[in-house]
């Protein structure tokens, strides 16, 4: 008997064969979930702090990881049998895998053509910074993988068989991965609703409905109660002051006050649209500074989500999805830093690629396939630059 992979979990293959290469799975040194998996694995959420070398946020004589805990809670299973060996790049490199895998299958649902949805699997592995984040690995690139990867399977959800308890878990995922996904709820709550089919009209069908609400909200309600309770254990409080604290202490922030202020919009507006690459007059030719690049020159195949008309009620969603995880990030203190690109995208561009792909239902025009080959290009130049030059 013939077994045949469905196309999604090939160009995951796929996706997680390139991954792979181009990190050759190496472990890096800024394991920070791994170190909070091991803090969790005994009872507490501080952690064994190695040295300077890793972000943790000093308090009451301990140290804490500030980034949202949901990879550390992925490497439980694998901390607990090989302690601090456990790899997370390959974590990374994998949810990387299950993201293309996602977009992909969202492409069929939505009726695009394979060798569209090929064009815009490409692009959303290399033609943003999922490949970049992916292979390095660190523990801030592996939360943004971890957030666009379960923000995907939210939207595939949505685009299936709308389980609200199943949107609600990969839409905490998400938050708990990247806290500024959480802004996406609402617009999960909108699709839930919104895109009931009109024959629901019989008591049985609005009861499952209902059901599918109160699943939603169950779900969110647990977890919320799981991480007001995490707070508490960390810093006494319900909420969360982890970011804000490092804030105050930050030589780049400030004592008093919100990490968030419209003083650093201009800042982030350069560097998301503006901010270029050093020409040099020798090889390579050009230098991605350590502050990355903007999106303009790295992923202008962007441009394609403009072109998203229908269905109607989905475009709407995922714009406004895009816009409320996009303004965090647009009023925040830094940029990404360290980074090729601007990661900090990988927050809303999940939903510019599903906004891509809706707009590939028309077919794609020779532009758009050369912009789609252009980002692609910048991508695995700035994963090889990286590789040689600053991470050898």
């Amino acid at each position: 008997m013939t077994v045949r992979l469905r196309p999604a979990y090939v160009a995951a293959l796929i996706a997680f064969g390139i991954t792979a290469a181009a990190s050759r799975l190496h472990a890096t040194p800024y394991n920070n979930y791994v170190l909070l998996a091991q803090a969790f694995l005994h009872g507490r959420p501080w952690i064994d702090w190695p040295g300077p070398y890793i972000d943790a946020l000093p308090y009451a004589g301990q140290y804490y990881i500030i980034e949202g805990p949901l990879p550390a809670v992925l490497l439980l299973p694998f901390v607990a049998l090989l302690g601090g060996q456990t790899n997370q790049t390959l974590l990374s490199a994998v949810l990387a895998a299950v993201a293309v895998g996602a977009g992909w299958e969202l492409g069929e649902r939505f009726g695009v053509r394979r060798a569209n949805i090929a064009w815009i699997s490409a692009f959303l592995l290399a033609g943003t910074d999922l490949l970049w984040c992916a292979m390095l690995g660190d523990v801030w690139f592996t939360a943004q993988v971890a957030a666009l990867c379960f923000t995907l399977l939210a939207l595939l959800e949505l685009a299936g068989k709308r389980r609200g308890w199943l949107v609600a878990l990969w839409a905490a995922c998400a938050a708990e991965s990247r806290f500024s996904m959480a802004l996406a709820i609402p617009v999960y709550v909108y699709l839930l609703v919104a895109s009931a089919p009109a024959s629901f009209l019989s008591s049985r069908a609005e009861s499952r409905d209902v059901v599918r609400r109160l699943a939603f909200v169950g779900v969110l309600v647990a977890v919320g109660i799981v991480w007001v309770l995490y707070n508490l254990a960390r810093w006494g409080t319900w909420n969360d002051i982890g970011y804000l604290t490092w804030y105050h202490q930050d030589r780049a922030g400030m004592p008093t006050g919100s990490p968030f202020r419209l003083e650093y919009l201009p800042y982030q507006l350069w560097s998301f649209f503006v901010q270029t690459p050093t020409q040099l007059s020798d090889f390579p030719g050009l230098r991605p500074e350590i502050s990355g690049v903007a999106l303009t020159w790295t992923s202008p195949a962007l441009i394609i989500a403009f072109l998203a008309r229908a269905p109607s009620r989905w475009v709407i969603a995922l714009w406004v999805a895009a816009l409320l995880t996009a303004a965090p990030n647009f009023l925040y203190y830094v940029n990404g830093f360290a980074q090729f690109g601007m990661r900090h995208a990988l927050d809303f561009e999940p939903f510019l690629v599903v906004l891509m792909l809706l707009a590939a239902r028309e077919g794609l025009a020779w532009w758009g396939r050369a912009l789609i080959l252009y980002s692609c290009a910048a991508g695995l130049w700035g994963c090889w630059y990286w590789l040689t030059y600053v991470r050898t």
